[in-house]
């Protein structure tokens, strides 16, 4: 498709413009900081919800999780599966935390827990994975609305880039949090028109999607077995369960929304929303990824775009003949992220494309956003206050945090507009920022649990810790003499086992020093 039709392109534009009349709306209550980053507190839980949920729904999601359900199977909705044993400890636990605390960013609580060390590490991991995700995301939408629209990837960064900094930054966390109410309702309409499209192209219907489904074990949630070297059940039903626990517990985005809220009743309200929207829609991709599965069953000939496309991106020396050979012979995990937005081009209808593309930016956008707004409130209060201008007057740090969001902002879009053409940056960036981050969960789970740990014993239980996820996460690469050094686990437990390192490193040496002073002074 070298262009969309204006109708689509109108329906775009007008999302686009919404967007920003909200930033402009909001700008006109931001009258301080404490309006910026938590809206005063009067924002109804309901909506916070709504916004958390968004956030969890990037436009990878909405693209990747059906190209993963078309390739494979529902092994990856054990991850949404997890999610309500996280929220009740998050709500139990987080909650009243941070809402005791009244203190904004999540990480400030480190330094008197633990010493400076601990919120200088804690808030550059955050700003690090926070870069990182941000400009996977502007990556990942460029890509995708590419194929769907034919302009340049750079371009569609740019304009998505600037309408999200702009929203953003004129209107604070309001504007993000109503600006993902809108997003939430947007991408789910725009999932369930993609599903009910499928199912009226489909010659027998639903009964016929159940039966390709079922012929394919494209319904299994993987092997119950109990190993822990595959991606089974039980391997990301944990996996879930800890990325859960991070997001809702110690996770910027979500810390600040906690604070946003009227009452601490409403915080905890905002978290059930949330898994109350977010483990049916995931469960509705998937469930969009089976049927793509069972449609292109049916009609294989139409997917020879896709494959085709698959294999000269795969194999980019080989000539036409070879082309047709490797296309042919290619299993569908292999191209199943190009068959979403190959379905869209070519079988959803005029009008119906534009909402869908604006769902996916919407997707998209909401991640951006939070993203932005969470760096720019732990980054003024957390590096610039605390290190450079402790006494910052109220309106010198209210346009600090107006700066710094547009900073990450376009920092993100940087980062986007690097990684065109450079997937291999994009996974090294990925896995760097995974094993700083892995980190961050064992050491607040300590300094809540653990009372008696101190700031030496913390610091070594992290450096324990970080060093079991290097192992964990570079011991693939070993071959020859030193092969019996892999680390034996999937690399989904990386999470998982860092953060059990670093707790249970933490309780061990605390439990050690309490002998040996107790010992010395008799």
């Amino acid at each position: 498709m070298t262009n969309l039709p204006v109708l689509d392109l109108a329906i775009i534009a007008i999302y686009l413009l919404a967007m920003v009349g909200v930033g402009v709306y909001f700008s006109f209550k931001n009258k301080n900081s404490e309006q910026f980053t938590t809206g005063s507190g009067t924002i109804p839980g309901w909506a916070i919800g709504l916004s958390l949920y968004a956030t969890f729904l990037s436009s990878n999601t909405f693209l990747g999780v059906p190209g993963k359900a078309f390739g494979g199977n529902w092994n990856a909705f054990v991850f949404s599966i997890s999610m309500p044993f996280a929220a009740i400890i998050a709500a139990k636990l987080f909650v009243p935390f941070y809402r005791k605390t009244q203190e904004v960013s999540a990480y400030t609580h480190l330094e008197h827990r633990f010493g400076l060390w601990a919120r200088t590490y804690a808030v550059c991991c955050f700003i690090l994975t926070q870069l990182a995700r941000m400009g996977s995301i502007f990556f990942g939408i460029a890509l995708s609305l590419q194929a769907l629209t034919g302009y340049d990837m750079q371009s569609i960064m740019l304009v998505v880039g600037v309408c999200i900094v702009i929203y953003t930054v004129l209107g604070g966390i309001e504007a993000v949090i109503w600006t993902e109410v809108v997003q939430a309702v947007l991408l789910t309409v725009g999932a369930l028109s993609v599903l009910f499209i499928i199912i009226a192209k489909m010659p027998g219907g639903v009964g016929e999607i159940i039966e390709v489904g079922m012929a394919n074990s494209k319904f299994s949630l993987g092997s119950f077995k109990p190993d822990f070297s595959t991606s089974t059940f039980w391997v990301i039903l944990l996996y879930g369960f800890f990325i859960n626990l991070n997001n809702f517990g110690i996770d910027q985005n979500y810390v600040q929304r906690y604070h946003t809220a009227k009452t601490e009743k409403q915080a905890a309200k905002s978290l059930w929303v949330c898994v109350a929207m977010y483990v049916p829609v995931s469960l509705l991709f998937f469930i969009i990824g089976s049927c793509l599965f069972a449609y292109y069953h049916a009609h294989p000939e139409f997917l020879d775009v896709v494959r085709n496309q698959a294999a000269a991106e795969r194999y980019p020396n080989a000539n036409a003949t070879e082309l047709a050979s490797i296309a042919q012979n290619l299993k569908a995990n292999e191209f199943g992220d190009k068959v979403m937005p190959h379905f869209m081009v070519k079988e959803v209808p005029t009008g119906l494309v534009g909402l869908i593309i604006s769902a996916i930016m919407s997707a998209a956008m909401s991640t951006i956003s939070s993203g932005m707004n969470a760096s720019a409130t732990v980054f003024s209060i957390d590096i610039y206050k605390r290190y450079f201008k402790p006494d910052m007057a109220e309106k010198s740090f209210t346009r600090l945090l107006y700066i710094a969001t547009a900073i990450f902002g376009i920092g993100g879009m940087a980062v986007g507009i690097s990684l065109i053409g450079t997937k291999s940056v994009l996974d090294v960036w990925w896995e760097l920022s995974g094993i700083f981050a892995g980190g961050m969960l064992g050491l607040f789970l300590l300094g809540m649990l653990s009372r008696q740990t101190k700031n030496h014993s913390a610091m070594l239980a992290t450096a324990i810790g970080v060093l079991v996820i290097l192992w964990m996460s570079l011991s693939g690469k070993l071959t020859g003499d030193y092969a019996y050094l892999k680390s034996p686990f999937d690399s989904n437990m990386i999470i998982v086992i860092g953060t059990l390192s670093i707790f249970l490193a933490g309780i061990i040496i605390t439990k050690i020093k309490k002998k040996f002073n107790a010992s010395s002074t008799t």
